[in-house]
């Protein structure tokens, strides 16, 4: 009997797909939880870092598991959403899951899924959604594995979350912003609200620096649960940021200690910050009190890859891709360029969701870019390029917006005009594709890195 390949993988994740969107949920985490209960609670076999946050999730998720792996654990990591395969969301010791295996763990859990959506649908209900699936496919495989700790990173909020039925000893909450309002509301506290609801009673929670309004609701939360805090700016701290060829060099200070010339080899005060974060959410897993060794930390952290955030896809021009979608993460996105880039023209092939703020996205990358070319991906959710392209007019002014529909026109146009801008020459010409993330991963496979 043959392995289900390519073709059974596009098969069963069509099927999935034809499921409620990840970004539509209902307040409730009955269905996992009844499919969780029918599989043997996979979710509580191994130990949990659970992340929450607007943006930042992802990039921090994947250095503490980094971090853990280097420590000698078996790893799981699930992530949110995929670039190029689906079987990138379930990764284990680092690698993602192969399309044979995701074919074997959906068909392992599927008659369960099929049965709590039976029960679902007899009472009004409806059908797991796309995102429930994929996590309790998460949660089988690493059981399966199995591993000894999962980084799992949440889908959307945080109480309502399929991800927050595991029982993780340590949270962490990134940077809260606006996003996602009409499903998480539109104040700040609200969110801040929803994320905090991953915290469970006598955890550890690992806080970034927030707002005032985010970081009050924060710490009634963990108060009301019995759960410790670590506070960026308060035990926990970046003591020096050195921008280096290739990334960063870094000073932090945990609980435990301090970590002195940490190489990162990626850009932007931002992956600083969720450096801090992971460095701190590893040590209170491994260690509780005490601080890990500083050669293995080392090793951990120059490994460190994050496709899709400031990620180099081509030279000659340079071209960059960034999968920055709300305001806070552009701003963030501004803010790297800055720190550490010298381009002499930088062009920005830009598509947004229309769920999004677009005009604040575009106010904010307004100053870093020269020209913007505006385009769409193949989302159905992509705001449509001529709408995006009034937007631009407003914030660039007309003369510095062109509107091509095609990406891979739209990349070569911004290409042209980088270069074209410099005398000819690619000397200090920049291409930067941004404003979503379906934009990003369509980018990456046009440029050879899907």
């Amino acid at each position: 009997m043959s392995l289900p390949g390519p073709d059974a993988l596009a098969e069963v994740y069509a099927g999935i797909l034809e499921r409620a969107p990840e970004h539509d949920f209902e307040p409730t985490l009955d269905r996992v939880r009844e499919v969780c209960s029918l599989l043997g609670d996979p979710q509580l076999a191994y130990r949990v870092v659970h992340v929450t946050g607007t943006n930042g999730k992802t990039s921090t998720s994947r250095m503490a598991e980094r971090l853990l792996r280097e420590h000698g654990l078996r790893t799981g990591r699930f992530t949110s959403p995929h670039l190029t395969s689906v079987t990138e969301r379930i990764a284990i010791d680092g690698e993602p899951i192969s399309a044979e295996r995701f074919v074997e763990v959906w068909q392992d859990v599927a008659p369960y899924v099929h049965m709590v959506d039976q029960r679902s649908l007899a009472a009004g209900g409806p059908r797991l959604s796309f995102f429930e699936v994929l996590t309790v496919m998460a949660f089988a495989a690493f059981a399966d594995a199995p591993v000894d700790v999962a980084v799992v990173e949440v889908g959307l909020g945080g109480t309502w979350d399929a991800t927050n039925v595991v029982e993780a000893e340590v949270a962490v909450i990134a940077p809260v912003a606006k996003d996602h309002e009409a499903w998480l509301g539109h104040a700040l506290a609200d969110i801040a609200g929803e994320k905090a609801g991953i915290v469970k009673d006598g955890a550890t929670l690992v806080l970034a620096d927030q707002d005032d309004d985010a970081e009050g609701v924060i710490l009634a939360t963990a108060a009301e649960r019995g759960a410790r805090v670590l506070r960026e700016g308060v035990e926990l701290e970046i003591l020096d940021r050195q921008v280096a060829v290739g990334g960063q060099l870094l000073t932090l200070r945990t609980v435990g200690g301090v970590y002195a010339d940490v190489f990162l080899p990626l850009h932007g005060p931002h992956q600083a910050h969720n450096a801090l974060l992971a460095l701190a959410a590893t040590e209170v897993l491994l260690k509780g009190v005490g601080t890990l060794d500083g050669g293995v930390v080392e090793a951990a952290f120059a490994d460190v890859d994050s496709p899709g955030r400031l990620e180099l896809v081509r030279s000659s021009p340079t071209v960059i891709v960034d999968a920055a979608h709300n305001p806070a993460g552009a701003q963030a996105l501004a803010d790297a360029l800055e720190d550490g880039f010298a381009f002499e023209r930088l062009v920005g092939v830009v598509g947004i969701l229309a769920d999004k703020d677009a005009e604040h996205i575009l106010s904010v990358l307004e100053p870093v870019l020269d020209e913007v070319v505006v385009t769409a991906s193949s989302s159905a959710r992509a705001l449509p390029a001529d709408e995006l392209a009034a937007v631009a007019v407003d914030v660039f002014g007309e003369e510095r917006v062109h509107l091509v529909e095609r990406l891979d026109d739209a990349i070569t146009r911004a290409a042209d005009l980088a270069e074209g801008g410099v005398d000819g020459s690619p000397t200090g010409a920049g291409v930067l594709v941004t404003g979503s993330i379906t934009l990003v991963a369509e980018a990456r496979i046009l440029l050879g890195k899907g």
